[in-house]
């Protein structure tokens, strides 16, 4: 106990600061400016490759105002890398495990591989937040104001939270602009287009209990965790602040450092994914003939999803009770179904088998997805949408079918998937160069913040490694669930807890306002992207570019 009592008193004296006033190199200069030019250029060069490789030729003025979007999107990323990244340096750079300039430069690549690696499922959860009609009709002036606001409030409330050293989530803020959008349109909509113009609630109440459990996780986690290290490893240096510049001893330097690129490459593979979802949506929009389907499928594989849809249809007309619906009477139905977050009783079932066999005939009937012509691009991608999100619906209530109609249903509904929600391997590409170019920049306000302003002890190795442990493994286990949260959330306050564990206390007024910060970002968002979006609205018909 004496021991014990001995590692948890605090250090008569702080140790400084680390060192941050590094000078870069000016041809790393030009190397960075590079890579932002080289990027942006192999964004365009793929833009222009996969449209003219499916005979879509853009329009000046249309190429002009993707490449706006994609800048835009792109920045986003960028700001993202740059605030929430430095969570995950603050650590090795506060415990002299890493020096300042080359941790931002390994954490930036562990990033990038993050992107790389990741699955897309996270992207389109958030896109499932979007009011249905907009998603259906992205292409619309409603569509382009919706992505535009939304990027917007994104971009300014992250640089807003970061010039004052405040450590705000980027997911917080995105999914807040994506809720007030779908507000800002249910109300503009007034009732004209039922429940479809709002937010699917059911869906953001799915999202946004990671955000909430998000600062709960970080906290208990690794105040637990370093209370267990405490128990089971007895070496005084793990619960020790450095002295002065001096690094940890090499074991404890490799945690640390491992910690640290856990940290980013799940930050990058978790948040990468967000602006993976908005470029979709802007390509769909933009350029539907090239991006609303994944044309990429090979032709061979279409047997094998007209075998899988006709048994779902099978299934879906068992249950109909003989209703006979037209295809655009099934896609009111489905889209109705949707939005009120219900799937049953015969008419829906009616509706997906109509569409359904509808889908499948004009499918098989092209021979691929490759070969669906132009002018049909956006109807077959909608109705696919339609089918497989009310499908999802349908088949949570598993008792409602046979064991093998179940496991059709699920074929049936990964072959919908991968015909349309797919990130093609560019975007992944200039994703992560703008997410893992951003941690390179502007990292040292976040950095203070978390390394001096939570705790008001100088932190120790134990503390950084836990808190890094715990951001590393809940992000990681989100991404499995297709959830995103906040690598910001998740790691200060981790960073609180292990403080509380050390034995070493809060700074109350850090706190105060990262708490603050917490309860404004989701409101301030939602207020800023609805009225943005209601402005560009009014722009739209005020200039008749409706």
């Amino acid at each position: 106990m004496a021991t014990l009592a001995m590692e948890q008193a605090p250090q008569a004296e702080t140790p400084r600061s680390p060192r941050f006033d590094y000078q870069t190199h000016p041809l790393a200069k030009l190397l960075f400016a590079a890579i932002v030019i080289g990027g942006l250029a192999f964004a365009g060069w793929s833009v222009l490759t996969d449209t003219r490789g499916v005979g879509e030729e853009l329009a000046l003025g249309a190429f002009l105002f993707l490449a706006l979007a994609l800048v835009i999107a792109l920045g986003f990323e960028f700001v993202n890398g740059f605030h929430d990244t430095a969570n995950a340096v603050a650590t090795v750079i506060y415990t002299n495990s890493m020096p300042a300039h080359l941790a931002v430069v390994w954490s930036g690549f562990f990033n990038f591989l993050g992107v790389m690696a990741s699955s897309g499922a996270v992207a389109y959860s958030i896109i499932t937040l979007l009011p249905v009609d907009l998603i259906l009709n992205v292409g619309s002036a409603p569509g382009f104001a919706m992505i535009f606001a939304l990027l917007l409030a994104a971009v300014l409330w992250n640089l807003g939270t970061w010039y004052v050293g405040l450590p705000n989530s980027s997911s917080h803020t995105l999914i807040g602009s994506v809720l007030g959008v779908g507000l800002a349109n249910q109300i503009i909509s007034a009732g004209s287009r039922g429940g479809t113009a709002g937010v699917d609630w059911s869906q953001a109440q799915k999202v946004l209990t990671g955000l909430w459990m998000a600062p709960l996780i970080g906290f208990t986690a690794a105040l637990l965790l370093l209370i267990a290290l405490r128990i089971l490893v007895r070496n005084p240096k793990l619960y020790r602040a450095p002295d002065d510049s001096t690094p940890p001893p090499k074991g404890i330097r490799a945690l640390l450092i491992f910690t640290c690129t856990a940290v980013s490459y799940s930050h990058g593979s978790n948040d990468g994914q967000k602006g993976m979802g908005l470029i979709m949506l802007i390509l769909i929009g933009c350029a539907p003939t090239a991006y609303a389907l994944n044309r990429t499928l090979p032709a061979n594989s279409t047997p094998a999803f007209v075998q899988t849809a006709n048994i779902a249809t099978a299934a879906f007309d068992t249950r109909s009770g003989g209703i006979q619906l037209a295809p655009s009477e099934a896609r009111v139905t489905l889209t109705q179904a949707l939005q009120q977050r219900s799937a049953e009783g015969p008419r829906v079932y009616a509706a997906l088998e109509t569409l359904s066999r509808h889908l499948t005939n004009r499918v098989a009937s092209y021979g691929s997805l490759r070969a669906v012509p132009a002018e049909a691009t956006s109807n077959v991608r909608n109705d696919m949408y339609l089918v497989l999100d009310t499908t999802k619906l349908a088949i949570k209530k598993e008792t409602a079918f046979r064991p093998a109609e179940l496991s059709a249903l699920k074929a049936y509904q990964k072959s919908l998937e991968a015909g349309t929600r797919f990130i093609p391997l560019w975007v992944k590409i200039v994703v992560a160069l703008a997410l893992g170019l951003g941690t390179m920049i502007g990292w040292k306000r976040i950095v203070v913040t978390v390394g001096e302003k939570i705790g008001k002890q100088h932190m120790t190795y134990g503390m950084g490694a836990s808190a890094e442990l715990v951001a590393a493994g809940t992000i990681l286990a989100a991404d499995g669930f297709g959830l995103p949260v906040s690598t910001t959330h998740i790691l200060s306050s981790g960073v609180a807890g292990a403080s509380v564990a050390s034995g070493s206390g809060l700074q109350a007024r850090t706190i105060r306002n990262l708490a603050l910060a917490w309860l404004l970002t989701l409101p301030a968002a939602m207020v800023l992207s609805g009225g943005l979006y209601w402005l560009m609205l009014m722009a739209v018909r005020t200039f008749g570019l409706q």
